[in-house]
């Protein structure tokens, strides 16, 4: 399956069966990071629940790291992307140490040489910016800002969808709370991988995706589960 179409059946889970809001943006930035070569690392940032600039989404820890810095000095490409609704590729992190002094400092200091900004743009509106990290120079390309264009697109509708019925601080506060269900996430995926090692991240993904809709239950619960190695029938805190 393509990207387009991975990040479409994502956005059609996210309508239909009520999966949450970070669940599909991490889903859309993990299918990013794979769509992309050079992406080693890809998050989304958008209003926190104090009303400033957060890294909400992310595929690894440096990224929140690394827009803290911009966050902090008021600028850099992140930012800039979502104010001007543009795309900003930096092609050599290190030329851009005088304009964006925070962010080149960051970024070499993590490993990161070249970086591609793309605004999350819902109608009129710039509501975020999606960020994909490369450990190589010059390492996006037209194609890549194409692919990840699209599923930039696919992000702001999800964002977009949610914005119509609720003000960017409920958003922030839905989405700082709903990430705090990671960790378990991953770590049930890590204990599937584990238990069958043919499993792919992806993969391991997907049964507890299929669970959770068998069952009816959120995905954090049944990942819960598995990290507590109960069953279906058991009760919280019960004997199994």
């Amino acid at each position: 399956m393509d990207p387009r179409s991975k990040a479409l059946s994502a956005l059609a889970r996210f309508q239909v069966t009520e999966t949450t809001v970070a669940e599909t943006l991490d889903r859309i930035a993990v299918i990013t990071r794979e769509a992309v070569p050079a992406a080693a690392i890809v998050g989304m940032t958008m209003l926190g629940e104090d009303g400033d600039p957060t890294t909400a989404v992310y595929t690894d820890q440096d990224s929140p790291e690394i827009d803290e810095a911009q966050y902090r000095e008021g600028k850099g490409p992140c930012l800039d992307a979502w104010r001007e609704k543009r795309v900003l590729r930096v092609a050599d992190v290190a030329a851009y140490a005088e304009e964006y002094p925070a962010f080149a400092s960051a970024c070499l200091d993590h490993g990161i040489l070249s970086t591609l900004s793309l605004p999350l743009v819902n109608g009129e509106e710039s509501i975020g910016a999606m960020n994909l990290y490369a450990r190589v120079a010059d390492g996006f390309g037209d194609h890549d800002e194409g692919v990840a264009s699209e599923l930039a697109a696919a992000a702001a509708t999800v964002l977009g969808n949610v914005v119509a019925y609720r003000t960017a601080f409920e958003l922030g506060q839905h989405l700082n709370e709903a990430m705090k269900s990671r960790a378990v996430i991953e770590q049930a995926k890590g204990m599937l991988m584990a238990r069958s090692p043919e499993l792919s991240p992806d993969a391991a993904f997907e049964i507890l995706r299929v669970a959770s809709q068998r069952e009816n239950v959120k995905l954090r619960e049944v990942a819960q589960r598995i990290v507590e190695r109960r069953t279906p029938g058991d009760r919280e805190g019960g004997a199994g």
